[in-house]
């Protein structure tokens, strides 16, 4: 039976009459990496205080390793903690930092030796256990930061933005080497970011969170593909919106209507009737520039390209359909240029499958 290290039951946070976080429940199994993601204000923060005991819930339960720890003081909690500041002690060299959860614990003095140089060694920095934190760089700083958490072997590791400060090409690096940490230890990782990129290449599950709650939980695969609400589909990815209003509701599909008069296919949904206003939504990488009649794909519109945008590795071509909103086509950047220059028409084609449906105005 799969043991969860942590069990969050209906745990909320209110500020006077603003509910920062809603009555919220997650499980992170033992050696899963579930991240928190979500924009500024949507909770993730606040809900990672509470686990870590920085603030307390006005309701619910917290439970760490099977251990109702809702009340018990931060240095009870058996949790690692990763930040983006570091939060490193200056007069102390980086051995002394990654000991120093270990002296409090009253740990012998051989047996730090062992487990600090074991910790440095894991995250490549046993060569500078002798330097002070401000003679390392910003990466060197995090990995210094990170031995520190797993060095006496916690339950659970948090990890607060611990990449925010860095730049691109060190941030991604770092990202492989967490993500290679956790497979390599299997320690259990719970991960706050605003990021959808690094949440999509580390976690194995994505708890999604807006205006204080849970909007969707999953692996990325499901988050990104299969969105349950209009905000998941336009928090992780790029997404075209396009407004419609039903036309007919069958056993397999929804037909709608374009304002401009056109007809869209999706996928059948529960609740959703004939009159109904809605919004479709489509990848830029699920729609295809096509020729002729168009008879392969289920759904076509016409368009005028706005022109393209090079990003290295894909053309981004931007277009207006007829009812005068913009979409997006994302294709190979060995596509002929000139085919796509402002004003030229265009074919759009794509898959029902790929079309998403939500109620018109809101988020779901």
């Amino acid at each position: 039976m799969t043991t969860n290290k942590l069990s969050l039951q209906q745990v909320s946070k209110a500020y006077g009459y603003v509910d920062a976080l809603h009555p919220t429940d997650l499980n992170v199994a033992e050696s899963e990496f579930v991240t928190l993601l979500g924009p500024s204000g949507s909770g993730k923060t606040t809900l990672l205080k509470i686990i870590a005991g920085m603030e307390r819930p006005s309701g619910g339960r917290v439970f760490i390793n099977g251990r109702d720890t809702t009340e018990t003081p931060v240095r009870e909690r058996d949790l690692g903690m990763v930040f983006q500041n570091y939060a490193l002690m200056p007069h102390l060299s980086v051995f002394d930092n990654v000991a120093f959860p270990l002296k409090v614990r009253k740990t012998g003095a051989e047996e730090i030796r062992r487990k600090v140089g074991e910790a440095l060694g894991t995250v490549q920095l046993a060569h500078l256990a002798d330097r002070k934190p401000q003679a390392l760089s910003g990466g060197q700083q995090q990995r210094v930061s990170i031995a520190r958490a797993i060095v006496y072997n916690p339950s659970l590791v948090l990890m607060d933005e611990p990449l925010g400060a860095l730049d691109k090409k060190l941030r991604e690096q770092l990202q492989h080497e967490i993500k290679q940490l956790h497979e390599r230890l299997g320690i259990t990782i719970l991960y706050v970011t605003h990021d959808q990129q690094e949440a999509m290449s580390m976690s194995d599950r994505i708890a999604l969170m807006n205006e204080g709650r849970i909007e969707q939980l999953g692996a990325p695969r499901e988050l990104y593909f299969s969105p349950k609400t209009a905000f998941a589909a336009d928090f992780l990815g790029n997404s075209n919106f396009i407004e419609a209003t039903v036309s007919e509701v069958s056993a397999a599909a929804t037909r709608c209507r374009l304002s401009g008069g056109e007809e869209l296919l999706a996928p059948r949904r529960d609740g959703v009737r004939q009159g109904d206003a809605v919004r479709l939504m489509v990848r830029p990488e699920h729609i295809r520039l096509i020729g002729g009649d168009g008879a392969a794909e289920d759904n076509v519109l016409t368009a005028s390209s706005l022109g393209p945008t090079f990003f290295g590795d894909a053309l981004e071509i931007r277009a207006q359909i007829a009812d005068g909103s913009e979409v997006s086509v994302k294709v190979a950047n060995n596509f002929e240029v000139a085919a796509a220059a402002p004003g030229q028409p265009l074919r759009l084609g794509w898959s029902s499958d790929h079309t998403h449906l939500f109620a018109s105005g809101s988020g779901r």
